[in-house]
Parts: C-alpha cells; structure tokens; sequence
C-alpha cells in the first residue's frame, strides 16, 4: 500500500473516527484505527463494538484533489499514536506506505516515522445491513432533536435501557424520549418518507452513539439517511457511516406520565426564567439536591428561593407574562429545569403544574413538539 493524502483532510478523518476507539477495549485491534486504500479513496474505520464510525477521504472533490494512490492496499495503527502524529506532522501532505509485516512509514517534509501496523484481516468486519427500513432527515435537524433529548438519559447503568433515546416512528411522525426516571425530554418531528406504512417502535439509541453522531454531522442541510434493523440502527451521512447497536429491553411507557390538563399554567420569557432559577440556585449548589422553590406571590408574580443553612438565602421576583389558575407552592431540581430550558429554542415557554408533588410540564407557548417533563422534589 501506498498512497499522499492531504493533511488536513486525513487530519479532519481520524478525528471523526477517533470517536469510536475506546482505550479501555478488551480486543487490542480495536485500539487501532483501519486504513484501507483504493482507488476510490482511502477508507478509515474506529470501532469500539458498541459504536462503529467509517469515513471516506475521497481521491477528489470537485477541482480539489485529495490524495495520490500508487498502491491499494490495508493496514491497522495504533490510534493514539497514529492521531498524534498526523497532528504534528510539518508539511501540508503525507505519504504513507506499508511494508513488510505492516511497518508502516509516514513522510511529511523533514519528518520520518516508522508505525508497526497490525493485520487489517483481523479487524472485525463492520456488520451488514439490510436496507428495509430507511428515512432521511436533514443534519441540522437531527443534531437538533439529539440535542433536545440526549441531556436526560440516565448516566447509572442500574437500568440500562434508560441510557438511550427512544426512537418510535409512526403515521410519519418521529418521537424520540429520554428519561432518567426524574425527568424526561420528547422531541417529536414529520419525516419525509417514500413509504407510508413506514414504522416502528422501541428503538432505543445508546446516547453515547447519539452523542458521538451529533459531533461529526455537520450543521447544514444535507439530508442523514437512517437504516434500522433488529439490532442496529446505520446514519449514513456525506463521506461517513456510523454503526451503533440499539439496547436490548423494552423502554418504559411513558405516555400516561405526561398530564392532559393544568391546575395552574405560567407563561415566562424563556431567558428571563433561566436567569432568575441560575442566581436562585446560587446558593443551593453546595447541596446535594441543588433545590429551588417556586410559589406564586399574585395573578401575575412569581417568587423563586432556595436557602442553605450554612451560607444563606436569596430571593427572586418575576413578573411573569401571564399566570392562570390556582396558587402554587412547589420545589424542584433546578440543574433539570435549567437544562430544559437551554435546549428550548423559543422566545417564551408555557409551563403546566397539576399540583404540588406532581411532575409539571414545560413546552414553547404555541408548540408541543418538544415537551419536558420535571419531577418536583418533596420539601417539608
């Protein structure tokens, strides 16, 4: 094998595959990165079983020409020394070639380094899919909905299946949920589909895939095509392939959990709200449960406090644009709303309470694609 490529499209390509190499493998190749060159381009693969994520460095694209192949041919490195060194190296190109038994040699200007490389035949094969069940959607939109709903899987590994984003696709429209068990993120979207009856359910994303997918997806938007099957679900995007298996179990029902009507029902400014809960939780971020309470002052203020024996109390007022219903004195987690309130890209929420101990409910004012459930916590 042996090939030029240029180094700022190698360098771009190992860092995305790079996502997928776990140091804490207990298979050595997978500690490697896959280099396979054809006259197509030059293929590299990280995988740490769970995750896979290819990548094409294309011979040209448009009037750019990105690589020189003189010799087809594969080689596994090592993936942290291999990242390292295209980082480093000190001129705009590199050649690679490989030898006997895998040594591998990389040129770039006055530098010179030799890498013993392992026998590509030994790497796993990346798993074979059968394209039955396939959908688009635009990258900026699904880095979107990932953004929306990974922050509330569960980071404990007592529930695994609470670890995922749970995926339904159904009379084309998509819904993703996660929950951690105290509060939970759904973000429902119409999909473009060629096939009506296209459907299914219980598809449950690790969120470290999800995570991983939404770092190398770029923000415009191209259109994600999205392959599920039994076990695993394929995102094939521009020059990348990204394999992720799906969590054995079946997720929760989480339906019932989310209220159909309010006792009382606020309508803030969005901004205004995150503020006001940031200085409240101030002075309770020393404590375990971060606490911060909520009480309705009149038909149109609302007071946050929290208070930490050992340092203090704050209080704040905030005149809200609108309050319906019956007073309310409630307390919550306010690292949970906060991050609710950070992915909710509009202007003003509505936020529903059916009572004090009862979870409430935050959605945009005109708008129930994306929902976030809060449990309070109990303060006596």
């Amino acid at each position: 094998m042996k090939v030029k490529i240029q180094l700022n499209q190698l360098i771009e390509a190992v860092q995305d595959v790079m996502k997928a190499v776990s140091s804490r493998t207990t298979i050595p190749i997978l500690t490697g990165i896959k280099m396979e060159v054809t006259y197509d381009g030059v293929h590299l693969t990280g995988s740490d079983s769970d995750i896979s994520i290819e990548r094409l460095i294309p011979v040209e694209e448009g009037d750019l020409v990105h690589i020189e192949v003189k010799q087809e041919g594969s080689v596994v490195l090592p993936a942290r020394y291999f990242s390292e060194i295209v980082k480093k190296l000190p001129n705009d190109s590199v050649e690679i070639e490989v030898g006997e038994r895998f040594e591998t040699t990389l040129r770039s200007g006055a530098s010179e380094f030799s890498l013993l490389g392992l026998d590509p035949e030994e790497y796993p094969r990346l798993p074979q899919i059968e394209e039955n069940l396939v959908f688009e959607i635009q990258s900026d939109l699904l880095k979107a909905m990932i953004r929306q709903t990974v922050f509330a899987v569960s980071t404990s590994e007592t529930r695994p299946i609470l670890t995922g984003v749970n995926w339904t696709l159904t009379d084309g429209v998509l819904n993703c949920i996660a929950t951690d068990s105290h509060r939970l993120a759904e973000r429902k979207m119409p999909i473009d589909s060629q096939s009506e009856e296209l459907s299914f359910q219980n598809v449950v994303i690790p969120g470290k895939s999800l995570n991983e997918l939404s770092k190398i997806l770029d923000e415009n938007a191209e259109k994600v095509q999205i392959v599920v099957t039994n076990n695993q679900i394929l995102f094939k995007a521009k020059n990348i392939l990204l394999f992720s298996r799906l969590l054995d179990g079946n997720y929760p029902d989480t339906s019932k959990l989310i209220p159909s009507e309010s006792k009382t029902t606020f309508v803030l400014k969005t901004k205004e709200f995150l503020q006001a809960i940031d200085r409240a939780s101030l002075l309770a971020r020393e404590g375990r449960n971060n606490v911060v309470k909520l009480a309705t002052l009149d038909n149109q203020t609302i007071e946050l406090s929290s208070n930490s024996p050992e340092i203090g109390k704050v209080f704040e007022h905030m005149i809200a644009e609108e309050i319906e219903g019956e007073e309310l004195k409630i307390s919550f987690n306010a690292k949970y709303v906060m991050e609710a309130l950070k992915v909710m890209d509009c202007t003003e929420i509505s936020i529903l309470f059916t009572g004090a101990m009862r979870p409430f409910l935050i959605q945009p004012v005109s708008d129930d694609s994306i929902r976030q459930l809060i449990l309070p916590v109990r303060t006596y």
